[in-house]
């Protein structure tokens, strides 16, 4: 079979869409190994971002230093606390969520704070863009709304936090010239942040507060480091791998999936249930952040 420039073009496809989908089932799989480690008892939340930040940065800096291009460690201490408080109370709300419940908070919570700063800063929407963030608004907060259904509310906070604090570390890190190069070097910068919130948990008073006292066992530094080093250093690389080659609107839509394969993953592997609420307000959630993303210029 003669090998055409058409026959290399759709493999390429096949290999981009593939690394996609690798992709966002690296992003999901956080979720669920949060929630595994901290349902399980097999570590705390402090311990769990402490080895997620080392095993991370290890294995970022490994392929930054690999690439080679004079940037090996960038990245800034202010993207560097973004990350940490993403981490740390990511961490800290799957003590009590589930992971698709974390996860579709989490999302909209990223999305939310990322469209918003967009309008603060000039950007106007269209009138079925603004339907679509009034519909994605209302599905968030009927889910978060008490009820027999509804999420625990600490929980939730925790995650609304770390989805602000993910989304200014998205907006921190725009016009970067290595990702990888200021990914990795802002986990590192993390470490000794981690370090200090992992001594403070030692303290009876944040122990109280947070109902969680240090915990650590070998199942749980394996949850870690799988967290840390496979689906977010390797993860992230992915990403940044394929994203030059994907456009904006596609980059930011196949993003949907992450709650949804988060979901899906709770239900097959972790037994959690999924009500009526959660797939109601995943589909509001979910489908007026596409209307947004899709009708952007």
């Amino acid at each position: 079979m003669i090998d055409t420039p058409k026959n290399q073009s759709q493999r390429w496809n096949s290999r981009l869409w593939f690394l996609t989908a690798m992709t966002m089932l690296a992003f999901a799989a956080n979720s669920l190994l949060c929630r595994e480690a901290l349902a399980s008892g097999s570590i705390d939340a402090a311990s769990f971002t402490l080895v997620r930040m080392v095993s991370g940065a290890v294995v970022l800096a490994m392929l930054a230093l690999a690439q080679g291009k004079g940037q090996a460690l960038a990245g800034n201490w202010r993207s560097a606390t973004a990350l940490l408080g993403y981490a740390a109370a990511f961490s800290f709300a799957y003590h009590s969520l589930s992971a698709a419940t974390g996860a579709l908070v989490l999302f909209g919570a990223v999305q939310g704070s990322m469209i918003g700063y967009g309008f603060w800063a000039g950007e106007r929407l269209g009138p079925l863009q603004v339907f679509g963030v009034v519909l994605a608004m209302v599905g968030l907060g009927w889910f978060l709304l008490p009820g027999v259904a509804s999420p625990d509310p600490f929980g939730a906070a925790l995650m609304l936090l770390a989805g602000c604090c993910w989304g200014a570390y998205s907006l921190l890190g725009r016009g970067v010239a290595s990702p990888l190069a200021a990914t990795a070097g802002n986990f590192v910068r993390a470490v000794p942040l981690a370090l200090v919130l992992y001594g403070l948990l030692a303290l009876s008073s944040l122990a109280e507060v947070t109902g969680q006292g240090i915990n650590l066992s070998g199942i749980g530094v394996v949850y870690g480091v799988a967290s840390g080093a496979l689906a977010s250093g390797l993860g992230y690389a992915l990403w940044y791998s394929v994203l030059p080659r994907l456009e904006a609107t596609t980059a930011a839509t196949v993003q949907l999936s992450v709650p949804i394969i988060a979901s899906f993953g709770g239900w097959l592997l972790l037994g959690e249930a999924m009500s009526m609420r959660l797939i109601v307000s995943a589909f509001a959630v979910l489908g007026g952040i596409a209307l947004v993303v899709q009708l952007r210029r």
